[in-house]
C-alpha cells in the first residue's frame, strides 16, 4: 500500500497516523455519521449489525461487529460489541473518547481494557493527516490489546475507510 499507517508505541500510549486522500471535513464526518461508518468500521471480513452514533459531547457510540467471513475460522459468526463515549468534539479537527469493549446493553465488559482515544484530523493539501493517540490505563494493558491484534485489525479498518472516501468523492 503507498500510504501505511505508522503505528508507535510510547508506555501506555499508541498512537497511530495516516494519511488519507481525501478533504479534512470528509475523513471527519466518516467518523461521525453512522451511515458512513456502517460501510468501513472493522477489519475486513467483518461488517456492523448495529452502529447507534448521538455525536455529541456526552453522547454514546454503541456498535456490533460480527464476522461474515467464512475464512475465518472460529471467528466466523463472532460478535464484537464496543462503546465511545464523547468527551470533546471540535468539528472538523478534533474527536475525544472513552472506547471499551461492551455487551449487546452497552455495558462495559469487565477484564477488558478501556483507552482514552484523541483524534486530531489535519488538513495537508487537500489530503487529511489523521493522528490517533489511544491512552490505556498502563503499559500492560496496551501490550494485552495489542496481543489481541488490535494493530492489524485497525490498519484493515483504516484500508477500509480510505476505500470507503474514494467510493464516496
Amino acid at each position: 500500500m503507498a500510504n501505511p499507517m505508522l503505528t508507535r508505541v510510547e508506555g501506555n500510549e499508541l498512537i497511530l497516523e495516516r494519511v488519507f486522500d481525501a478533504p479534512r471535513e470528509l475523513v471527519f464526518q466518516a467518523f461521525s455519521e453512522a451511515e458512513h461508518l456502517k460501510h468501513w468500521w472493522g477489519p475486513r471480513g467483518w461488517t456492523l449489525t448495529v452502529c447507534n452514533v448521538d455525536f455529541r459531547p456526552g453522547g454514546i457510540w454503541h456498535y456490533c461487529m460480527k464476522c461474515i467471513d467464512e475464512n475465518q475460522g472460529s471467528f466466523f459468526g463472532f460478535e464484537s460489541w464496543g462503546k465511545a463515549v464523547y468527551e470533546e468534539i471540535i468539528e472538523g479537527e478534533k474527536i475525544v473518547y472513552v472506547d471499551f469493549f461492551s455487551d449487546a446493553e452497552g455495558n462495559q465488559v469487565e477484564g477488558m481494557p478501556s483507552s482514552h482515544i484523541t483524534m486530531t484530523f489535519i488538513e495537508q493539501d487537500g489530503k487529511t493527516k489523521l493522528v490517533s493517540r489511544a491512552q490505556y490505563a498502563s503499559a500492560e494493558a496496551l501490550k494485552s490489546v495489542m496481543e489481541m491484534g488490535m494493530e492489524q485489525g485497525i490498519k484493515e479498518t483504516w484500508d477500509r475507510l480510505a476505500e470507503h472516501l474514494q467510493s464516496i468523492r
